[in-house]
């Protein structure tokens, strides 16, 4: 199968509903390590002694991940955690930051490491996970509090076409494909990897198709205008939609599962911080980082208070 190079398009998604003012960094690289020089901000744990330093990328989760991990790590341990939003361009300017010791560790996702950070072509699946682990033990870095979730692309049919024809995989879309309306932004259906690839895959051929406005397919699917959507895993508005997530049965897109990068240097200098970690391990289903967003998105929240929120739910508070 063709590797996809999936992480401007999936976990690189701007966070929508929320603005984040002054803390979010929209410049390009050069404007990002302008900043880092002439300020001195991103100065390196070792520096400070007492302040470890995690950068975001600009997607609404990370906002709600970056909230929880300073709550937990200002309580549980004696460290200040100096928090970087919404750093323009992701992967592609944190992770040098990372190398250079300028950020000690940020949120990632395993698909979007595996081709843009180790530069791997094939698609990640959670079974490639000890490759992953040792390409970042060459750069003294470590995978750990792995939050559970996974970012990836998806597709959903309105609940009531999956319950009445029983459908649990987009295998079991083949069947019924051709009295069933898909809908999709105009890009999914000119992308290499989108519609053509997962019909091909998957042997569909759906009765129509409809170009919509990514902003207007959950009200489409709503309306009954459409049957199936291709989505993002996480997405806000799939908490509140009447859509049944089918499994992707044959691996066609690869797997974001969310987890920290941490420089192993600070893991060394600061041991407590492995039990935080250890706390978040497994700690958000993908429905509960949906609905996470979309109390943010959808409902103007602050991600502070979503992340408080879920970790006072989760008994993680004191």
């Amino acid at each position: 199968m063709k590797g996809y190079n999936f992480d401007a398009k999936c976990n690189e998604k701007p966070a929508s509903g929320k603005k984040r003012g002054s803390k979010t960094w929209k410049k390009g690289a050069a404007v990002l390590l302008t900043a880092v020089l002439s300020t001195g901000a991103l100065a390196g744990c070792g520096q400070s002694g007492q302040t470890i330093h995690m950068a975001t990328k600009p997607m609404t989760e990370q906002y709600i991940m970056g909230s929880m991990m300073k709550t937990l790590i200002e309580q549980d341990t004696d460290l200040t955690v100096e928090v970087t939003e919404g750093v323009g361009g992701g992967t592609a300017n944190i992770h040098p930051a990372m190398e250079e010791g300028e950020f000690d560790f940020y949120p990632e996702y395993t698909g979007s490491a595996w081709n843009a950070v180790l530069k791997e072509e094939s698609v990640y699946d959670e079974s490639m996970f000890d490759q992953l682990q040792a390409g970042y033990d060459e750069m003294d870095m470590t995978w750990t509090g792995m939050l559970g979730f996974n970012n990836t692309y998806g597709l959903v049919v309105d609940s009531s076409i999956a319950q009445q024809y029983n459908l649990k995989t987009y295998s079991d879309l083949a069947a019924v494909a051709d009295q069933l309306v898909f809908g999709a932004e105009y890009d999914f259906f000119e992308r290499e990897d989108g519609y053509d690839a997962l019909c091909d895959t998957y042997g569909l051929k759906f009765k129509d198709t409809m170009d919509l406005d990514i902003g207007l397919k959950y009200d489409a699917l709503s309306q009954k205008e459409i049957d199936v959507m291709n989505i993002f895993t996480t997405d806000g508005q799939l908490s509140a939609a009447d859509a049944v997530v089918l499994e992707d049965d044959k691996g066609l897109y690869p797997s974001y599962v969310c987890g920290f990068v941490v420089r192993n240097e600070v893991l060394e200098e600061h041991p407590e911080l492995q039990q935080v970690f250890d706390k978040v391990e497994n700690l958000i289903t993908d429905a509960e980082m949906a609905e996470m967003n979309y109390q943010v998105e959808t409902e103007g929240q602050e991600p502070e208070d979503v992340a408080n929120a879920f970790l006072q739910e989760k008994g993680l508070l004191k």
